[in-house]
Order: structure tokens, then C-alpha cells, then sequence
């Protein structure tokens, strides 16, 4: 399967989707002009990576900041990922940053993926 990247951008976030050694990972900030537009490869990536999926897929989210067409991304990558076998999430937020820490948590309330948080 092929690596999906797209470099951050003041607006965009990273990101990583490499099925060959298992690193998921979106970072940064999350204000794209057009969220479906932007978002829309992740999400077919994910219908044929849930076609063989690895044994564990730990998908890692280190945003900073997202608005709120993003979070509705976010949370089709999230809904995808429920479909997925072994799949867990890792959000990451900054350790004063209760707003990213609460906004995890209700993903994690809305979907049926082990969610893990860390701080950095």
C-alpha cells in the first residue's frame, strides 16, 4: 500500500499514513480552507487500508488546534477506524491544554475505538 503524507502547513496539519511500518499520525493544526477536500484521500486510504489492516493499528493525533469542519473529519477517521480490528487511538495534548484533552475525550465517547491519552 502506498505512504499517504502531506507536509503541515500554517493551516494543515501532517500527516503520515504508512500501512509498511505501522505509523499513523496526523499533527499540527487542523484549519484547512476546504476540510472535505483535504481530509477526503485520508478517508479513502482508510477504506482500502481496512482491507488488510495490520495486526495493531495505533493511529496517533497530535493536533494542536482544529475548527469545527474538521472535527467532523476527524470524527469520519474516527468511524472508519471503529471498523478496523486492533485499532486504538492515541491523542495527544499539550498537558495545559484542557480544551484538546476534553475535545479527545468526547471522540472517544462517540466511537467504539480504545482511545489512550498522552501528554507532550
Amino acid at each position: 500500500m502506498e505512504i499517504l503524507t502531506r507536509d503541515g502547513g500554517e493551516d494543515t496539519p501532517k500527516v503520515i499514513l504508512d500501512h509498511n511500518n505501522g505509523f499513523f499520525e496526523i499533527s499540527g493544526r487542523s484549519l484547512p480552507e476546504d476540510s472535505a477536500d483535504f481530509y477526503g484521500p485520508i478517508l479513502e486510504w482508510l477504506d482500502k487500508y481496512k482491507d488488510s489492516p495490520r495486526p495493531e493499528t495505533e493511529f496517533n493525533f497530535k493536533l494542536e488546534y482544529f475548527n469545527t469542519a474538521s472535527s467532523k473529519l476527524i470524527l469520519d477517521i474516527l468511524s472508519k477506524l471503529e471498523s478496523i480490528d486492533g485499532a486504538k487511538v492515541v491523542w495527544y495534548y499539550h498537558e495545559d491544554d484542557e480544551d484538546m484533552q476534553e475535545a479527545g475525550q468526547e471522540f472517544a465517547d462517540l466511537v467504539d475505538v480504545s482511545f489512550d491519552f498522552k501528554t507532550y
